[in-house]
């Protein structure tokens, strides 16, 4: 695998100038999200398919091992705050559980037939998007995972590091980041694992703007947990309903900290109004203010 050999230009890296060392790591960050150039359309057209495939129960279901794994989840759980994605429509699925998020499990990454049990058990099908990560792409416990997945229905998307491997060529959709070798050698954790991180923020980012949670490229349906997010949110208000500062935060109130529905509240609407278009709408603001006549 590309992603293990020994690249000889780093054979005598420990006996390098420090500054030296991390300039070449830096050189191959660079590289690693260079990798991702050539799959733009390859991301978009699994966002597309993902957001239409999760209709209006789907789950989003992230799998993966190890720095793949811990990546994948890092991910995924960052959904809710940032675009207000339902909890109860997240699986995540990690070699050796939980508590392999912060402690390697032996042999948990050579599980598949934990994987085709988790998927099981989770009734993953046909309105679920499964997402697997694996730098190799041919980690036994995310094959088999993406497999089960695909059997039961499922769309499936495999994000890796080497052509042709068995995840990339099982899955629906493909994101091939060729990173080559480390500078490290098999520390995936580096070039590998930058790749992966863009590729996923690419990917459910999309799959969040198609599903109509970015309004006018801002963060509409984020969580208001604090002071600062709560500022945030009063200036969105502010700018889209075109109310003054004061309009906006009696609109959050009313709306319970909701931006989509305090903004249908600023424009005049009613809470309960407010909250049925949402749900008509499917959350998408756009489609929202379209209907109450403020969009062309």
């Amino acid at each position: 695998m590309n992603t293990e050999t020994l690249d000889p230009r780093y054979r005598d890296l420990d006996r390098w100038p420090t500054q030296l060392a991390v300039e070449a790591m830096l050189e191959g960050q660079m590289a690693a999200i260079a990798a991702l150039q050539s799959q733009t359309a390859a991301i978009a057209r699994a966002a597309e398919q993902a957001a239409q495939r999760l209709g209006a129960d789907g789950r989003l279901v992230f799998v993966g091992a190890g720095t793949s794994g811990r990546l994948a989840l890092q991910d995924g759980t960052e959904l809710y705050p940032t675009y207000g994605w339902p909890m109860e429509r997240m699986v995540f699925l990690m070699a050796g559980g939980a508590g392999a998020l912060t402690q390697a499990k032996e042999g948990a990454e050579d599980d598949a037939e934990g994987a085709r049990a988790e998927i099981l058990s989770a009734k993953i099908g046909r309105h679920d998007v499964v997402i697997g990560v694996a730098a190799s792409g041919r980690t036994p416990y995310t094959v088999a995972a993406i497999n089960q997945a695909r059997d039961a229905g499922a769309l499936t998307i495999g994000i890796a590091n080497n052509p042709g491997s068995a995840l990339l060529t099982h899955a629906d959709h493909a994101i091939l980041a060729v990173t080559g070798s480390e500078i490290v050698a098999g520390s995936t954790r580096m070039k590998a694992g930058t790749a992966q991180k863009a590729a996923l923020n690419l990917l459910s980012t999309a799959i969040m703007l198609r599903r109509g949670l970015v309004y006018d490229g801002q963060m509409v349906a984020m969580r208001i947990s604090n002071a600062k997010l709560l500022q945030r949110g009063q200036r969105m208000v502010q700018d889209i309903a075109g109310v003054d500062a004061t309009r906006a935060g009696e609109a959050l109130a009313a709306a319970d900290n909701d931006i989509r529905l305090a903004i249908v509240v600023a424009l005049g609407g009613q809470p309960a109004q407010g909250r049925a278009l949402l749900e008509e709408c499917d959350g998408d603001l756009r489609a929202v203010l379209q209907t109450l006549g403020r969009q062309d």
